[in-house]
């Protein structure tokens, strides 16, 4: 019985070893992860929110107070313990420094302009939502934050390749309402992007052994669209350890003079006809569900969200995360990773959803182009 037993134990693990070998093989583009969106964001202000439900009748949509009601936990947590492997970064570009130290009418509501902040005072990209009135933020500045990134992954060398999306922010709240004189940001140039990249590399290094280039990816094809659609995104073994930045707008300004993002330390989300196409964004799963599935299929990586801002905490609805799971949509950015922290305090309006895969698992194989195994970090 006893030989019988030890038998069975050497088959199980041969089994499980042939399936991790198997894993490891599979491409980053055939597995499936979870990440928050707006991944530094703290929830704004009472003060702030009062001020601009007051303002309602005028501010357009996407200053609505009840979007910016919102607030995420440190980045070591939603690493650690939510096991989260992909994170969006607003970021505003300031060359000299200083541009965001002070918070424009301020004084309107009682309180000082000046923020006090040293680090706004550097030049450097600064991390926030909304200058002036949703800047609460874990980081102030967009180096800080890498390097806490670059932190975690030195002490966790075998992790899952972590997303990084960076939104360049070119609108205020400024554009939309100009008699109160809000803060404009600064236009990103050709110049303002090489800056983006310099800030990635004082971090990770000039060569950027940790970070997934456009240039690993393209190799030898022409275009780093016809590498993608020939399968030449790294294997799991291979972009272990790893970052894989992207930016999600200014993609014309990014890319000029850096053709198909040659010598570019970021990807860029485009459209799947272009040069420079590898990563692709559709918000909404529920709308589209086919287009996701079909540039998985290609071989693009997709990013989508499985919710919006105070809409399912609310609702309890899964409708948009069932879609984005199974659109195999490779990013899935979720504000509620866990459920809302004020669901804890038994308010009536908030309510358990949250957006996880089973078991809590890091990842997962995609449902699209591949098959099922689980996936660990060692």
């Amino acid at each position: 019985m006893r030989i019988i037993f030890y038998v069975f134990i050497l088959l199980t693990a041969n089994v499980i070893a042939q399936e991790n070998k198997i894993i490891e093989q599979l491409k980053i583009n055939q597995i499936q992860t979870i990440g928050s969106h707006n991944s530094y964001h703290l929830r704004a202000n009472k003060f702030v929110l009062r001020f601009l439900k007051g303002l309602a009748a005028i501010l357009p949509k996407e200053y609505n107070p009840k979007d910016l009601d919102y607030a995420h936990e440190p980045i070591f947590t939603q690493l650690d313990s939510f096991h989260l492997r992909s994170f969006e970064i607003d970021v505003y570009a300031d060359p000299n420094g200083g541009h965001f130290y002070k918070r424009k009418k301020n004084n309107l509501l009682g309180k000082p302009k000046i923020s006090k902040i040293t680090a706004l005072k550097e030049p450097g990209f600064k991390v926030m939502h909304i200058p002036d009135i949703d800047y609460n933020t874990h980081y102030f500045t967009f180096k800080s934050m890498l390097s806490d990134f670059k932190k975690w992954s030195d002490t966790h060398p075998n992790h899952l390749p972590i997303y990084i999306m960076i939104e360049c922010k070119e609108e205020t709240i400024a554009d939309k309402i100009k008699p109160f004189h809000f803060t404009k940001a600064i236009q990103f140039t050709p110049a303002l992007c090489d800056d983006l990249d310099k800030e990635v590399r004082e971090i990770f290094g000039e060569s950027l052994q940790k970070v997934i280039t456009p240039d690993e990816v393209r190799d030898t094809f022409a275009t780093l669209r016809d590498a993608v659609l020939a399968g030449n995104f790294p294997t799991l073994n291979n972009a272990r350890g790893k970052f894989i930045f992207i930016v999600m707008q200014q993609r014309d300004t990014y890319t000029k003079n850096h053709f198909s993002l040659k010598d570019r330390a970021m990807f860029v989300f485009s459209d799947v006809n272009t040069a420079e196409a590898a990563f692709i964004k559709y918000d909404d799963a529920l709308q589209h569900e086919n287009e996701i599935k079909k540039a998985v299929q290609k071989g693009f990586i997709v990013r989508t969200r499985a919710d919006g801002p105070n809409i399912q905490n609310r609702s309890v609805d899964y409708s948009q995360q069932d879609a984005a799971f199974r659109s195999g949509a490779q990013i899935i950015s979720t504000d509620y990773y866990r459920p809302d922290i004020r669901h804890q305090k038994k308010t009536r309006k908030f309510t358990n959803y949250a957006t996880r895969f089973t078991g809590n698992d890091i990842a997962r194989i995609n449902p699209i182009n591949s098959t099922n195994y689980t996936i660990e970090e060692k």
